[in-house]
């Protein structure tokens, strides 16, 4: 699985498929964010539909970095994603 990384406010921030797929299969994807490790680790998910490729790995490698700190701008807390399933 491809890992991205994007800094945002100063923090470094790993981009990477979330994994579940929803109704809309190849038309929309979930991305999380993830900084730090721990019980100090927070995570961010948000979606996305790609305008290039239809698979989920190489639509991540073709966001830019200025698309990704968008995406970001979009993302939810863990607690409130079942990407992440509702945790912190």
């Amino acid at each position: 699985m491809p890992t991205r990384s994007v800094t945002v406010d100063g923090k470094d921030w790993l981009v990477f498929p979330s994994g579940r797929v929803t109704q809309y299969d190849r038309d929309e994807f979930g991305l999380m964010f993830v900084h730090g490790t721990g019980a100090g680790r927070s995570v961010r998910v948000t979606r996305y539909s790609p305008l290039g490729s239809r698979s989920r790995e190489q639509s991540l490698i073709e966001l830019s970095d200025a698309e990704l700190q968008r995406l970001f701008g979009y993302s939810q807390p863990s607690d409130t994603s079942p990407e992440a399933d509702y945790s912190a």
